[in-house]
């Protein structure tokens, strides 16, 4: 199967049978047609029919090394530095439908899938099966077009222990048995996003293992289909209301479900197994392969559309009120632009000093993204906060797309007009700028932007930790020196 079209994703969700507990519910398929999830899952669509537009079928897909058909281009392996372009182009596109906020679509995991089976080698270190494994799997998602969710991290119950030790050692995801056809895992994992419509779930592993031998449970890399016997999802409550797209533009269109991933006594294959019990392997996993690095120039691309979208709406919501001429509005816009360039200095950068790792991937720089992921999760904070204080209290007077067709259509052309639109257009705008900045919807994409790596104190932590600073340091003693010479 070459790159799939929107039909061919519908299709193939509609055959599959996925568990999913969901607001005292349980689905076992029908996914596609439930109100939590069928607006989201249109969405995704239009990116797979995308992938055949006359206008980006060029960019959004290349000929199969193996089958000659076109494929997705988020699974090309870059080799030179149009190729990293194209690449970033490619993700362009997808973000830019989403206006970056779809965090979670195929071009996240591809790219991972990518750099992972690149560095097949590095996986048959521990056994030449996982190397193999590896590289067949990527193979195989990259000719169906499989649509991957992961999961990386145990739940959330105890902080003041390690995830190894919740419960016990009960709670976490872990091998609880090893059979001659592969293991069993059993136990929970967060924080499964899109996976009551994804294909596949990429089991990855946590973060950083000790190494002990406590640890080897929890050492694991797998791949299985989303309605493996035994799996189990529990998401979160919908922000999507199944309301008109005028009144909640974003939540109808962008909802991504996340899932409390849940384990009983799961089967997994050895086939589908990249790395088992090695606890060394499993915390060199992202940064060994260059994995985080191609994940990261994704994120990047999306956040620089987001960024853009953000731009674009505040600078109609300044238009429409006519406050663009104030000074501490200004000032606000420009933080906002300085994001933007600052977000696209760092592409370009990170794109400018690629370098070919030791598995012929032309990777780029990771200094500049590893900046701009720990940059983003603050600056877009900022982003809601300047939309609430030029919106101001206009964004609660927001009626909805009945009251303007409706008893309150004359009063609402009267009252709720602006400098530049009608009573109609600049309630559809507020309506808009209200979901980018006030709704649940805006809430949970500020949440997981913060969060999006990780804990921004441990991602800082380890920025600091892996960061040579000791040519600074040296040039500023050599600095105290000189004065010292001074005076002597």
């Amino acid at each position: 199967m070459a790159a799939r079209t929107g039909k061919e994703f519908l299709d193939r969700l509609s055959q599959s049978r996925p568990t999913v507990h969901i607001q005292g519910e349980t689905l076992t398929g029908g996914i596609q047609e439930h109100p939590a999830f069928r607006n989201v899952v249109r969405t995704y669509a239009e990116l797979y029919d995308l992938q055949h537009s006359d206008e980006h079928k060029d960019v959004l897909t290349y000929a199969s090394p193996t089958s000659g058909e076109p494929v997705g281009t988020s699974f090309l392996t870059p080799r030179t530095p149009d190729d990293l372009v194209k690449r970033r182009k490619a993700f362009k596109v997808w973000a830019d439908h989403g206006n970056g906020m779809l965090g979670r679509t195929g071009d996240y995991m591809n790219s991972s899938l990518m750099a992972l089976a690149s560095a097949a080698d590095w996986f048959a270190q521990a056994n030449p099966a996982f190397g193999e494994n590896i590289r067949r799997y990527y193979e195989k998602a990259r000719e169906e077009d499989l649509l991957c969710t992961h999961t990386l991290i145990p739940p959330q119950v105890n902080r003041a222990v390690a995830g190894t030790q919740q419960a016990g050692g009960k709670l976490a995801a872990r091998i609880v048995k090893e059979d001659d056809n592969g293991v069993v895992i059993r136990g929970a994992r967060m924080l499964a996003t899109i996976a009551p419509f994804a294909d596949e779930m990429l089991v990855f592993p946590s973060t950083v293992l000790r190494g002990t031998p406590e640890d080897k449970p929890y050492s694991y890399a797998f791949a299985i289909p989303n309605d493996t016997p035994g799996l189990r999802y529990i998401a979160r409550e919908p922000l999507d209301y199944d309301r008109p797209r005028h009144d909640h533009p974003l939540a109808s269109r962008f909802e991504e479900s996340d899932c409390v991933v849940v384990f009983d006594d799961v089967h997994v294959p050895f086939e589908r197994c990249f790395a088992l019990g090695d606890a060394e392997l499993c915390n060199g996993f992202y940064s060994q392969t260059s994995s985080v690095v191609h994940m990261t120039h994704q994120v990047v691309t999306r956040t620089t559309a987001k960024t853009e979208y953000i731009l674009g709406l505040v600078t109609l919501l300044t238009e429409a009120i006519g406050i663009e001429q104030f000074q501490h509005v200004q000032e606000d816009i420009a933080e906002i632009i300085t994001t933007l360039e600052t977000l696209r200095a760092f592409l370009r950068a990170a794109e400018a000093d690629a370098e070919v790792n030791e598995y012929g991937v032309l990777t780029p720089a990771w200094a500049p993204l590893n900046a701009a992921r720990n940059l983003y999760p603050k600056l877009y904070q900022r982003f809601p906060q300047i939309l609430r204080k030029l919106g101001a209290s206009g964004l609660m007077a927001t009626p909805t797309e009945l009251d303007i067709t409706g008893p309150a259509a004359a009063d609402i052309e009267a009252y709720l007009q602006s400098a530049t639109l009608t009573g109609a257009e600049r309630v559809k705008l507020f309506r808009l700028v209200w979901d980018t900045c006030i709704s649940a919807f805006s809430s949970r994409q500020a949440l997981y932007e913060y969060y999006f790596f990780g804990d921004p104190v441990r991602m800082a932590g380890a920025y600091v930790k892996s960061y040579d600073r000791e040519p600074y340091k040296a040039k500023v003693q050599d600095f105290l020196n000189q004065r010292s010479l001074e005076r002597s």
